[in-house]
């Protein structure tokens, strides 16, 4: 692989791929390759995959101090990740999302965590909005993957994993995410995370690092939009990966204890939240019967 003038790279150090699926923004996009560019680490490449019927993307790509390989797609994010998969050849792939930052040493810091632990094939870390504030799900304490604790320690754009590991996991299912052809437009990463440890994968949770990312605000009707689309893709992976029947109840019971302690709190938008959430994980179990799996 050849790296435009990026800087030295130390030996033994990882390269990297960031692959960046993109579809109707502009400024948003423009602010993660500035942050790209702040980077202290510098062997690493961009791999864009524009999913915009229009050339918006290129007067944002022009000009950059970056190594940028661009590439189309239709609109779906697990199939613009999966154009991508074809062309990446560095050491680690990352999943940045469209609008999100980088703090100016994460990919030092994720290369360094990764050459000091050659057994891991991955790393996870949270993600936090611009004033450091995460979602309540992340844990403060570092950990390791595994079936049972990936559904709060995983997102796309954290996500750090080495290359052999993409070779045996395969492909994105294109069933999940968004702009996918079923209600499950979330947990694509949540389900090749799962194939990955399924196939032997050590990841570590690493709660030190972060990626810049608008937390998800919502209230009403979006609320309920997105608990029902978070619940149906919770429910087609614990049916897709045939988790036990105790685990498939235990994921029921989170949104009834929901519901019960919002109405206590007369806080019926996270009521009606948490009762689409578990309509939805069940629409989504069943519904995982019919769907053909990608993967």
């Amino acid at each position: 692989m050849t790296w435009r003038s990026l800087g030295h790279v130390p030996g033994g150090s990882p390269t990297f791929d960031l692959v960046v699926a993109t579809l109707g923004r502009v400024d948003e996009l423009g602010r993660l390759l500035d942050s790209l560019e702040r980077q202290t680490y510098r062997s690493f490449r961009v791999i864009v995959v524009d999913q915009n019927a229009d050339r918006r993307v290129e007067a944002v790509l022009s000009g950059r101090e970056l190594e940028l390989a661009r590439a189309t797609s239709a609109p779906g994010l697990a199939r613009a990740r999966n154009v991508a998969l074809e062309l990446v050849e560095a050491d680690v792939v990352a999943f940045p999302d469209d609008d999100c930052r980088y703090p100016s040493t994460l990919l030092a810091d994720v290369a360094q965590q990764l050459s000091m632990r050659e057994e891991l094939d991955g790393l996870s870390v949270p993600t936090q909005d611009a004033d450091g504030r995460r979602d309540a799900g992340w844990r403060s304490e570092p950990t390791l993957l595994t079936t049972r604790n990936v559904w709060n320690l995983v997102a796309s754009a954290g996500l750090f994993l080495r290359r052999p590991l993409l070779a045996r996991v395969g492909r994105f299912d294109e069933q999940l995410g968004v702009g996918g052809p079923g209600p499950w437009r979330s947990s694509e990463e949540t389900d090749y995370v799962i194939r990955a440890l399924r196939a032997g994968a050590r990841i570590a949770y690493d709660p030190a690092l972060a990626v810049e990312h608008p937390l998800t605000v919502a209230s009403g009707p979006a609320l309920v939009a997105r608990g029902r689309s978070e619940g149906a893709s919770v429910g087609y992976l614990l049916r897709k990966h045939r988790y036990p029947p105790r685990t498939v109840g235990r994921m029921a019971v989170r949104p009834v204890g929901g519901v019960a302690v919002s109405l206590v709190r007369l806080d019926m938008d996270r009521a009606r939240f948490h009762a689409v959430t578990l309509a939805g994980r069940i629409r989504g179990y069943f519904g995982a019967r019919r769907a053909k799996s990608a993967a």
